[in-house]
């Protein structure tokens, strides 16, 4: 099935979000399909994190309208809610997008496989052995078997934010959210997390992914999309984005970083 034909999993229409009188998102039109694996890309302070922030409602937004698996999720005008579903199947539907953060945002007084574990235990009531042999297996996916017991002030950078990408599978989401998982990353350590990046692409996981890893954005994404002062000014093939852009921003970025 080609990428057009699988339905829309997630879809933004005029989203946009004002802090005041600064207004960092200027009406984002998206639309992300099953098993799709979409890079936003773009200079600091285009709004790219505040978008993916407004998806799982950690930023409310001013204007637009929010779909998730081609129902209305919300729906707000001029600061004022027009539609929200029920309380507890927006809940629901929250917990259908992990998110991966810039900070690992680990307990550090609980081991990697108490950390993994606790979502499943405390928000979707698993009992502790099925929280348990689903955390191990996600533990062994992120390449850390041998780490389950070790504390986060033991782990690397880059251990860490494995862990961190664990922990939100272990939710069992739809599609994950990463806001530049690798910039809080030496160097050295970026490789291991884009490594199990690439990993759930070739599993066919939705992915929404904010990044300044071009290389990641050419071998990985369906599609790229450039972000600059608050909106979408190219969305195409990484071959097309990266071989041929056509908006005079998208090519001064782009010859600025490659």
């Amino acid at each position: 099935m080609s990428t057009e034909q699988r339905e829309i999993v997630l879809k933004t229409e005029n989203l946009r979000k004002s802090f005041g009188s600064l207004d960092v998102l200027k009406g984002i039109d998206l639309e992300v399909r099953k098993g799709e694996v979409i890079c936003i890309i773009g200079p600091s302070g285009a709004g790219k994190s505040t978008y993916l922030r407004s998806l799982n409602q950690l930023e409310k937004i001013t204007s637009g309208k929010i779909f998730l698996n081609n129902e209305l999720f919300l729906h707000r005008e001029h600061n004022k809610t027009v539609h929200r579903i029920a309380p507890h199947k927006q809940k629901e539907m929250l917990l259908e997008m992990g998110m991966v953060f810039q900070r690992f945002n680990l307990f550090p007084h609980k081991t990697v496989l108490e950390n993994v574990m606790i979502s499943p235990r405390v928000v979707k009531k698993k009992s502790k052995e099925e929280a348990y042999e689903l955390a191990n297996k996600l533990i062994e996916r992120v390449g850390l078997a041998d780490k389950k017991d070790e504390y986060p002030s033991k782990l690397s950078g880059g251990q860490q934010q494995r862990v961190a990408i664990a922990r939100a599978l272990a939710m069992e989401p739809l599609m994950m959210l990463f806001d530049e998982p690798t910039s809080a990353l030496d160097p050295e350590l970026v490789g291991e997390v884009l490594s199990v990046m690439k990993d759930l692409a070739k599993q066919g996981m939705t992915m929404l992914c904010v990044t300044h890893e071009m290389g990641f954005a050419r071998e990985v994404a369906d599609r790229v999309v450039f972000m600059a002062d608050g909106m979408i000014l190219e969305d195409s093939s990484p071959k097309e984005m990266f071989e041929n852009p056509k908006h005079e921003k998208t090519i001064s970025f782009l010859s600025s970083i490659l």
